[in-house]
This record gives structure tokens, sequence and C-alpha cells, in this order.
């Protein structure tokens, strides 16, 4: 079996865009790298059901999201001055793509159009107080996508804030909760266990994992457990940097970007208590991403620095990952997204 995934990168040094690279399910490996889309640093992707793909883009000098149809042909791109985003999401419900800009500590929302392209229809801007890393010297949004209940989850790493909002059928947001992190926690990605009661937040500046419940009848989240995502004695730097459960809401996984790492959680029936149950290297240097893969039988790690993808085998009973590749090129690969 072939599956196709697709690479969002930097375009700093090697890469030209957006990558596809097939998983071979049968032999085990990752084959067939080869740009799908040219692009200026498409950091982050999403893909509609109807096959039409955004992308983080830079045009001009100006950020924002492009479309491409479902046959990768340029649509329309909706940027405006400034860094470009960091963080898109589909919404098909509403059909509407969501974005996080960092640099701007804004959320921006388009609505889809009938061809596919996209109308830029709200922005909202964040004003809370900041933590005391030195990172948080403004509002960093992070992550804009949705709950299991169809509001929009927005992490802002700055304020040390995760948003909810209740959405129009316009794109239009209010405000209808705020959780306020430990100091310091640095909000970077949320992910839902499967039964939508519980949310497992990563911190990227004190590399920590927090287990929230979340309340559908307010969009109100409350913390039940936190714990570090480094094993025990680590003291070099380190930034968090992606998260995703599995699909039986059996295991949580997360990658350290310094400590060059993947840490596996065993998550409890009810999904609010997490225990560390392994740390595994990337061979690479800063794993900006990764993603199950495969059925679940698989994780896919990108390595920013070193250029590298890496592939492990998944244990579904045990959640261990068993190193299968670990010198596959992918020139700047920051986001790892199977179709």
């Amino acid at each position: 079996m072939q599956q196709t995934i697709l690479l969002g990168t930097y375009t700093r040094r090697k890469s030209q865009g957006i990558y596809q690279i097939q998983l071979d399910t049968t032999a085990k490996a990752l084959t067939n790298l080869e740009l799908l889309v040219p692009e200026t640093s498409p950091t982050y992707l999403a893909k509609s059901q109807a096959g039409n793909l955004y992308s983080v883009t830079t045009v001009d000098g100006k950020g924002g999201c492009s479309a491409y149809d479902a046959n990768q042909h340029f649509l329309n791109a909706v940027t405006e001055e400034g860094a470009p985003l960091c963080y898109v999401a589909v919404d098909e419900e509403r059909q509407l793509v969501y974005g996080a800009n960092y640099h701007k500590g804004e959320v921006n929302v388009y609505r889809i159009e009938d061809d596919g392209s996209l109308t830029a229809t709200d922005q909202v801007f964040h004003d809370e107080p900041c933590g005391s890393n030195e990172n948080q010297d403004k509002p960093h949004v992070h992550y804009t996508d949705l709950t299991p209940d169809k509001r929009l989850a927005v992490c802002d790493l700055g304020t040390d804030r995760v948003y909810t909002y209740d959405v129009s059928a316009e794109g239009k947001l209010t405000e209808v909760a705020v959780y306020v992190a430990e100091d310091g926690t640095g909000p970077r990605h949320l992910a839902f266990h499967p039964n939508g009661e519980i949310a497992y937040l990563f911190g990227e500046l004190d590399s920590t994992v927090t287990v929230l419940r979340y309340d559908a009848t307010t969009g109100s989240f409350n913390q039940l457990q936190k714990l570090s995502t480094l094993p025990e004695g680590f003291t070099g730097a380190n930034g968090g940097a992606a998260i995703r459960a599995t699909q039986d809401g059996r295991f949580l996984y997360a990658s350290n970007r310094g400590h060059n790492s993947v840490v596996v959680f065993a998550i409890t029936k009810e999904g609010t208590y997490l225990t560390s149950e392994q740390w595994i290297s990337t061979e690479g240097d800063f794993p900006r991403d990764f993603h199950l893969a495969g059925e679940e039988a698989f994780v896919v790690c990108a390595n920013q620095n070193s250029d590298n993808l890496t592939l492990y085998a998944r244990d579904a009973e045990s959640g261990h990952l068993t190193l299968l590749e670990k010198d596959v090129f992918a020139p700047e690969a920051v986001c790892v997204y199977p179709l």
C-alpha cells in the first residue's frame, strides 16, 4: 500500500515549496520525494474534502494563505502587510479556513468560495498581558483549529492563553471563554482525545503537556494534570513542537526540539491522566512536526535543520516506536500532512 504524505517547508536554503513523498507500508519505507507545488515558505498545510490545498505563503513581503485546486493549480492568495501565518486549518461545515499569525498575534478567517479560492472574512488581535519568558514579548498566535463541537480554539504563546470562539456561518468570531495557562508555558498546539472531553496542550516554552477538561456547554478548559515532555536530568535548551493523539485514545506523542526526540505517553481510559513511556531520538535536528500515518502503524517525523525525515514503526499495544529509516532527504520540512 502507498500513502501520499505532503510536506510543508521553509524555502530559506534548499527547499522550493510543497513536496510529496510516498509511504510504502509493505516495504516500510519512504520513497519518491518530489516537488508538488513551488511556493514560498509553505510552513503549514491543510486540505479540504473537495481536494483543495491551502498553504501558508509569502508574496512580495506580505503574508497570508494560498489556495490551490485538486490538481494543484493556483487559485489565489490572500495576503496582508507583515509576516506570514504559521498554521492553517479547514472548517468543512462552514467552508472556512483559519490561520494563525505568530508574529502579528493575529487570528485570520477566510471563506472558501465555490471555486476553492479564499476571501478574508475576519481577523482578531489579542491584547492581554504576556508571560514572563523572553519569547513572550507580545501576543504570538500559534494554533487555530476546531474543537470537537466546532468552536475555534486558539493557542497564543505570548499571552499564555487558549481562547475559545464561536464562529458564525459568515466566518465572524465571538470570544466565549479563555483558559489562562501557568506563566511561561507558551501554548503552542492542542490535541483532543477522541472522547471530545479532554485536550492536551503543548507548552513550547516550558516543554510540558497540560491535560485539560473541555466543557462544551461553555467552551472553557480546566487543568487536570501537567507534566514534562523531557526525561529527568535533561538540562539543555528545548522547545516543544508537535503533539498528536491516536484515534483509539490510548497514546499521545509529542516532539522535542533541542532534545531532538519524540516522547510517548500512555493515556488512561478516560483520557485524564498521562504517563511517559518512551523517548526516542528523531535521528536529526529540530523535529518541528511529525504525524501518524499508514493507519497509525507508522510515525513520520520531519527534522527541519538537518533536512531529513525519520520513519518509525508504531506498536499499537505498547505505543512504542521503533526506528525504520533515518536518512530520508526532505529539505527544510516543518509540516507532515498524510493524505
